[in-house]
């Protein structure tokens, strides 16, 4: 009989966010496009595509991107669901595999004439015909160097994956800022936005704590969230509790904790650094407000997403809201057909 925890309880992250949330008003129909045109690929076994599709990816664009258009929003939509296509088919594979698949992925994206045949260029190719409808250049080469900085990351994530090895605090937070894909998530909201910051705005210290602040509140939450699932998948290597517990030589509970306080220390970062960003001219300066909020719009939307969706909690999400108790769920073991994908 194991003797480690069988529940541990979550630090109250919605109490300690200031930031407001909204839900995008073309959801259910831009939703409903992007999931079929998704589905119509195949890519996933039975088994994965219900996952899919009790995930909400299209839930989550309605919170990250409530200020979207309807053909913005649609995009968005397709991103996330054309993410979790990619994420699906490399997360079994070893780091030479997932690297291939990261190659497609950004090819596709990058170059017009790219074509190799594969359902996941096909797929990646069309959604970029739709994003460039509506993006900015800078945006639009910023997004592609997200895109390069992402697959390898994804990569690394599975050549630690193969070693078992678990990385220190430090180097965790730098390659989850990017295998997690919120960094390349962010850099969609300028094309939500419709407006395209130049680089000096975007590469100026203050601007980069306040978008990697929230970056950072978004993976440290999604890890605290998604580690029940995780660990009962034996996938617990990528996840910033488990980095805690090896690194800081915490107990569940106490890594549980640390992401708590962590994550209130992170939001007092983010509020110093808006106080101290400078003036580029009214037109830039509204500019900035409008990205600002874009990142405070993701952290709290995703919050409010974890506890819509049945992705971390199942069933009882309403209940782990209301009472922050999580109960472990058994190891369990996968069947023939999820091993093959």
């Amino acid at each position: 009989m194991s003797s480690g925890p069988s529940s541990f309880i979550l630090p109250d992250l919605h109490v300690v966010t200031p930031f407001k949330g909204s839900f995008n008003p073309h959801y259910a129909e831009a939703a409903a496009e992007s999931s079929a045109w998704a589905n119509s690929y195949n890519v996933f076994s039975d088994a994965k595509r219900a996952f899919f599709l009790q995930a909400g990816s299209e839930l989550l664009c309605a919170h990250a991107y409530p200020y979207a258009d309807y053909q913005r929003f649609r995009t968005t939509c397709d991103f996330v669901n054309l993410l979790f296509a990619v994420d699906e088919i490399s997360d079994d594979q070893d780091g030479k595999g997932a690297h291939a698949t990261g190659l497609t992925f950004y090819r596709a994206m990058s170059d017009p004439s790219f074509d190799d045949g594969s359902v996941l260029c096909t797929m990646t190719k069309e959604f970029t015909a739709r994003l460039l409808k509506h993006c900015g250049p800078l945006t639009y080469r910023r997004f592609i160097k997200h895109c390069r900085d992402y697959i390898e990351a994804v990569a690394t994530e599975a050549e630690l994956r193969e070693r078992g090895e678990v990385l220190n605090l430090d180097a965790y937070q730098l390659l989850r800022r990017e295998n997690s894909a919120v960094r390349f998530c962010f850099g969609l909201a300028g094309y939500a936005l419709g407006i395209d910051l130049p680089d000096e705005v975007v590469e100026h210290p203050a601007f980069m704590t306040m978008h990697l602040s929230t970056v950072d509140m978004v993976c440290w939450s999604n890890d605290l969230y998604s580690y029940n699932m995780e660990q009962a998948m034996g996938h617990t290597g990528n996840n910033v509790m488990t980095v805690l517990m090896k690194d800081k030589n915490l107990d569940l509970q106490g890594a549980a904790d640390y992401v708590g306080v962590h994550f209130k220390g992170l939001i007092d970062t983010f509020h110093a650094a808006k106080r101290t960003l400078p003036s580029w001219g009214p037109k830039i300066d509204d500019e900035v407000a409008q990205y600002a909020m874009a990142m405070q719009t993701w952290v709290i939307g995703n919050l409010n997403w974890s506890f819509e969706t049945q992705r971390y909690f199942g069933h009882a999400r309403h209940e782990i809201r209301r009472t922050r108790v999580v109960h472990l769920t058994p190891r369990r073991v996968l069947d023939e057909s999820e091993e093959e994908d």
